[in-house]
């Protein structure tokens, strides 16, 4: 009798232990050609605290993209852009990875561990976020 409770105990904790352990996924959408509006499309804009896989998709025809991930000291936080350069200093920002080299068409992840907070995806490349290739993530607990 003893052997079926735990049997049972088992069975019951590995049904859960996958959706109590699993990563959030978002989805990221980046468009946009050169000279012309970008965007960092992300099919969820809050979600709770804990592991995080962004799967980034480059949906441009001919232009290289990329995703940087960055926690904000605050949700209204400004970002500085190098007027020269049409770039954002990254060393002024806690840079969490990025997806770099996203040829027209591809794909990549970036798997991260997210605390509450305020945070931004981008891309980085010269005068992207200034056209508009940019998003903000709420984390809660």
């Amino acid at each position: 009798m003893r052997r079926h409770f735990l049997a049972l105990g088992t069975i019951a904790f590995m049904s859960l232990a996958p959706q109590a352990f699993a990563a959030t996924a978002i989805n990221v959408i980046e468009d946009g050609e050169g000279g012309g509006p970008m965007s960092l499309k992300m099919d969820q804009s809050i979600i709770k605290a804990g592991e995080v896989v962004f799967s980034v998709h480059n949906a441009a025809m001919t232009e290289e993209h990329e995703m940087v991930l960055v926690k904000l000291k605050s949700a209204d936080q400004k970002i500085t852009v190098i007027k020269g350069k049409h770039r954002i200093d990254e060393k002024q920002l806690k840079s969490l990875g990025e997806v770099a080299d996203l040829k027209p068409g591809a794909n990549g992840s970036l798997k991260a561990r997210l605390s509450p907070g305020h945070y931004m995806l981008f891309c980085n490349i010269m005068g992207h976020y200034e056209a508009g290739m940019h998003g903000t993530l709420t984390v809660t607990k």
